[in-house]
């Protein structure tokens, strides 16, 4: 007997806590070796800030985006629409861009240079363990009208 196919893309790990386990790491190494970031805390504060409330915005927009068609958030569940209006018309991934906006902005507004630096390979951790694992799932679930969106959007910006 065969086991059937699950319906999401089996990611290597969902991306909330891929940005979590990564934050932490930053917190710990900078408690390991601090190394300043920005001198001016009122500098790093504002930056950071900023960040922060540009990856809100853009992460309530998607959010909105998903609920308005009726599609799961979460990537173990299964995506039952494909959203390409609005923010999904500018990045195929604005909730990643999102959480990538607010990471760097906690790791700025937290004088981080080691959480700021875990960014890279997060992103590189992201792209092959979930987007490519979510590209794959959808172009096979949605076939050409995903791979016709694909040609147009962006992944990231």
């Amino acid at each position: 007997m065969t086991e059937p196919v699950p319906d999401n893309p089996g990611v290597i790990a969902r991306p909330p806590r891929l940005y979590l386990s990564f934050m932490a790491a930053g917190f710990a190494l900078d408690w390991w070796r601090p190394i300043a970031l920005i001198p001016e805390q009122w500098l790093q504060y504002v930056l950071g800030g900023m960040l922060i409330t540009a990856g809100g915005a853009i992460s309530s927009s998607a959010f909105k985006r998903f609920m308005r068609a009726g599609t799961n958030i979460p990537t173990p569940l299964p995506t039952t629409a494909l959203v390409s209006d609005g923010i999904y018309g500018i990045s195929r991934n604005p909730i990643y861009v999102s959480m990538s906006l607010i990471h760097a902005g906690i790791a700025i507004a937290a004088d981080n240079i080691w959480m700021l630096g875990l960014l890279v390979p997060l992103l590189i951790v992201m792209r092959y363990g979930v987007i490519a694992r979510e590209e794959a799932y959808l172009e096979g679930k949605f076939g050409e009208p995903y791979v016709a969106y694909k040609s147009k959007v962006r992944r990231w910006l």
